[in-house]
């Protein structure tokens, strides 16, 4: 009973967004910016400046809003007038309407988006909230956190998973005025896309979302490279997902991300130990030696532990997945893949696509008991298979 309640606000959340069309994003979330440029790029946008007043900017025109206070000030490339606002609201007036901005006037980062724009004073910055198409927000994730030049098969994959976060987080900021925040904190989003194999892939994925047993969106973690096997969500997380299991992977070996090696002094590593509990500092060193050839919890020094996930979150190491060796004066980290490890892994993902694998295997491999199902077309369930280990 309670899953069916669940599904059925997930239903009707979902329908909203789907009603209303768009995606509310907060844009430049780890910015803190004073200045905003805004520059249309196609079509025209009327600049509604409340209580009262607006402008008409075309193709190749700017405005810059500078905050002051809880004041916005606007100025106008077009006709030079300079007026203060409570807050913005950048709305397009035609169908093809494109904009970019920039958080200072130096244009260094500029990023392109599509939509409308609602800006205001708040938070000690500039608040930018993008209304936007969801697809075309995919379609920028995908690039953000995948690159461009991938295999279709892979923008795929990493479509849905996009899709899937989108659909399953669509309040999270809901509190705050939007739905998702383009930053690692929701999923990084740097703008839309005219990559074509990312946009056609996004298109023949329309609607489509991984579910679990209960047909609610998953939890679609993934990560750059997991060394050659995940990590189970109960070993990262307070809590564990079923569909989140350990996954022997021989396909992200030989990535480029899938071996680092840290070197830190032993007196260090012995500090480090001892600030996280260790009472007892072994006299002989080779005692804090620890290897690690498939994941485990925890690092084991003596009768003291640690969990992984800890020292690698303490030490802002790349992934939790390493051994111990002390050499003479220092102790070397050498480590296996790069990111939490729970999940979907991305190159590992890359090497399936290339090697035949569709999206559906690829994430019927990373992803225990789900399936794909598309809220567009309500459609049945995708069933997915699991491709031979290799």
């Amino acid at each position: 009973m309670i899953s069916k309640l669940f599904y059925s606000a997930f239903l009707l959340i979902l329908q909203a967004a789907t009603l209303s069309g768009q995606v509310k994003v907060r844009l430049f979330s780890a910015h803190n910016s004073d200045t905003i440029v805004f520059s249309v790029t196609s079509g025209k946008y009327r600049l509604e400046y409340f209580p009262s007043g607006e402008a008409l900017l075309v193709k190749g025109q700017k405005g810059i809003i500078v905050r002051s206070g809880a004041k916005l000030v606007i100025k106008s490339s077009k006709d030079h007038f300079l007026t203060i606002s409570d807050s913005v609201m950048i709305k397009c007036l035609t169908g093809d309407g494109s904009f970019s901005l920039s958080p200072d006037n130096s244009g260094k980062l500029t990023r392109f988006y599509s939509g409308e724009l609602r800006c205001k004073s708040d938070l000690g910055t500039i608040l930018l909230i993008n209304m936007c198409d969801p697809e075309s927000y995919i379609a920028g994730v995908v690039k953000a956190e995948g690159g461009s030049g991938r295999h279709p098969e892979y923008n795929k994959t990493q479509a849905v998973i996009a899709r899937t976060y989108l659909y399953g987080h669509l309040k999270r900021h809901s509190l705050d005025g939007f739905d998702l925040c383009d930053d690692v904190h929701c999923q990084a989003f740097n703008g839309t896309t005219n990559d074509t194999m990312i946009l056609n892939s996004t298109i023949e994925t329309t609607g489509q979302v991984i579910v679990g047993p209960d047909s609610l969106p998953i939890t679609a973690a993934f990560h750059s490279n997991c060394g050659g096997e995940t990590i189970p969500s109960e070993n990262l997380w307070l809590r564990g997902y079923s569909y989140l299991k350990k996954v022997k992977d021989p396909y992200c070996i030989s990535s480029p991300n899938s071996h680092w090696s840290k070197t830190i002094s032993v007196r260090d590593w012995i500090d480090y130990l001892k600030r996280s509990g260790m009472s007892t500092e072994p006299v002989d060193k080779t005692k804090l030696n620890f290897s690690q050839p498939v994941r485990v919890v925890n690092y084991r020094a003596g009768n003291f532990s640690i969990p992984f996930v800890q020292i690698r979150t303490d030490l802002g190491l790349r992934s939790s997945f390493f051994s111990v060796k002390v050499k003479g004066d220092s102790v070397i980290l050498n480590g296996r893949g790069y990111g939490h490890g729970a999940g979907l892994c991305q190159e590992g993902a890359m090497v399936m696509a290339s090697k035949g694998y569709d999206y559906r295997k690829i994430i019927g491999f990373y992803y225990d008991g789900v399936t794909i199902k598309n809220f567009n077309t309500n459609e049945g369930n995708l069933k997915l298979s699991e491709p031979e280990k290799e």
